[in-house]
């Protein structure tokens, strides 16, 4: 199993870091020419998601990585990757609309509204959650699951090889948010 990573901006290094750990083979995603590989899931990273999705536009990985995903390639979004995904962005553009679902961004404000959580997630317990300016999920509708809620907000949800979460799993020593995405492969 290899897994690219999105590596234009954002926490890219701390997933892979969390691969490293769970012996799963992964390489960075840049340019055009690094997706030519053989990949089996995707990761998008948490950072910023309005300069993400200009730099996928400008480096051409936009229409190749979009039809990937809709032809069912895994792919796990955390944060601003949550964004990416979404069909519907409250205060910003889609990217992907890959997802049912309708996310709001910077629900929690400024880098000052900052905080931790430990929360249940569906079929894994409770779950350390890092939210840095996170988004959450207003709404999900078609196949869309919610998996985790925290003070009434989604912050976890999954429809089909697309998993994604509001919080940063990768920034904790927590590897059953990875490895629950690595067994949807």
């Amino acid at each position: 199993m290899r897994i690219g990573i999105l590596a234009l901006q954002g926490a890219f290094v701390e997933h892979a870091a969390m691969l490293d750990r769970l012996s799963a083979e992964h390489f960075e995603i840049r340019q055009r020419r690094d997706i030519e590989q053989s990949f089996d899931g995707l990761i998008l990273p948490g950072g910023e998601s309005t300069v993400m999705r200009k730099l996928l536009h400008d480096l051409d990985l936009f229409a190749p990585l979009q039809q990937q995903i809709r032809e069912g390639l895994p792919v796990f979004g955390t944060c601003a990757g949550l964004i990416l995904l979404a069909k519907s962005v409250e205060g910003g553009t889609p990217c992907f609309e890959a997802m049912d679902i309708s996310v709001l961004r910077n629900a929690y404000g400024r880098q000052l509204g900052s905080f931790y959580a430990e929360e249940p997630m569906e079929g894994l317990g409770r779950v350390p959650m890092t939210f840095i300016r996170a988004p959450y999920i207003r709404s999900v509708s078609g196949s869309a699951e919610v998996l985790a809620v925290v003070d009434g907000n989604i912050v976890a949800a999954r429809q089909g090889n697309q998993l994604v979460t509001a919080f940063h799993p990768e920034l904790c020593d927590d590897l059953r948010v990875h490895q629950y995405f690595l067994n949807m492969i």
